[in-house]
């Protein structure tokens, strides 16, 4: 009698898909990143009394912010598309790819 480890179901194939990995990283990274960053908004938001001493630093961590939605959009985009093997995938993660590109070359150290 053989036993077969696993699951199985009629017409489904599993597969080993790298690229869907390594967006699932990057979506998971950017979220991660995301949800800190809008953490420190709400710090800054109710703490009043230091706004003299954080006013400087308030523009960045918007920028920073928008960055992180704007890596978060295209790499679950990249992602879902990826699981899903749809057509339109290729360009969700292109895009993806130059947004971290993009990040790299802005936060570069000078």
């Amino acid at each position: 009698m053989k036993v077969r480890v696993g699951i199985s179901q009629k017409g489904w194939k599993a597969s080993v898909r790298p690229l869907a990995a390594l967006l699932g990283i990057v979506m998971g990274s950017s979220v991660a990143l995301l949800a800190g960053l809008v953490m420190t908004l709400l710090v800054f938001l109710l703490l009043p009394e230091f706004r003299d001493r954080l006013a400087p630093e308030f523009r960045p961590l918007l920028l920073a912010i928008a960055w992180a939605v704007l890596l978060t959009a295209v790499s679950a985009a990249g992602f879902f598309g990826e699981l899903r093997l749809r057509r339109w995938r290729w360009g969700p993660q292109l895009a993806t790819a130059i947004v971290l590109v993009a990040l790299g070359w802005h936060y570069w150290p000078a």
